[in-house]
């Protein structure tokens, strides 16, 4: 199968920045309450469905992995950067983390009780977002939930520079209704929204953040 083209330039970039995104962004949620909110949300809901493996879907060094095993889940990571995969390794020795796309994921239908995009489909195409959300639906297993953060807006930002790096990476900006009617017409059934502010930390660069949790029905 032909890879789409923007994988590979999403690749190029992580790569390059692994390190480095690594030491910037670790202690990021140690500030972000809501984010930290909807997270606990998560995985109690995970829990009270029996349990059960969770991907973390584009899962970068692993710091949301580590945060939802510490909130009492089964997850593992999941990444197309081979850099960023070894960095989660080394970071966190206990877990599991794999090199893979959220468009085509090494996993069989229905073996998920959760899965987390944790700002991880900010860099697809909103064309090829249907096609995500299909396969996300696919691995989740009847009453399996998606927990999604992303950038609430309507536009695109071309980076030429990050984390102290040269490099080339679009950054799409979505409506939450546009995110959400995505969700639906792959089949989930989307259960909470939350749109915050941008903090401190994230002015002036930085918008509304949005986070959606969704549920694959038990009943088709």
């Amino acid at each position: 199968m032909t890879e789409a083209s923007h994988l590979g330039t999403v690749r190029t970039a992580y790569d390059t920045v692994a390190a480095d995104y690594a030491d910037l962004l670790r202690t990021e949620l140690d500030t972000k309450p809501l984010d930290r909110a909807m997270l606990a949300a998560f995985a109690e809901l995970v829990q009270a469905s029996g349990g059960g493996p969770v991907a973390d879907l584009g899962c970068g060094p692993g710091r949301v992995t580590a945060h939802l095993r510490a909130l009492g889940v089964d997850p593992f990571g999941v990444d197309l950067s081979p850099e960023m995969v070894a960095v989660a390794r080394r970071e966190h020795p206990g877990l599991r983390f794999e090199v893979g796309s959220m468009t085509a994921l090494d996993l069989p239908d229905g073996s998920l009780r959760g899965a987390v995009a944790w700002y991880s489909t900010v860099h697809t195409p909103p064309e090829v977002l249907p096609g995500v959300f299909a396969e996300i639906h696919r691995v989740l297993a009847p009453g399996g939930l998606l927990l999604l953060a992303f950038k609430a807006g309507d536009q695109v930002r071309h980076l030429e520079r990050g984390y102290g790096h040269e490099l080339s990476l679009d950054v799409y900006w979505l409506p939450p209704d546009r995110v959400a009617g995505l969700a639906e017409r792959a089949g989930l059934a989307v259960e909470a929204r939350l749109v915050r502010e941008p903090d401190a930390q994230e002015r002036p660069r930085s918008g509304q953040q949005a986070f959606l949790l969704a549920r694959r029905p038990e009943q088709p």
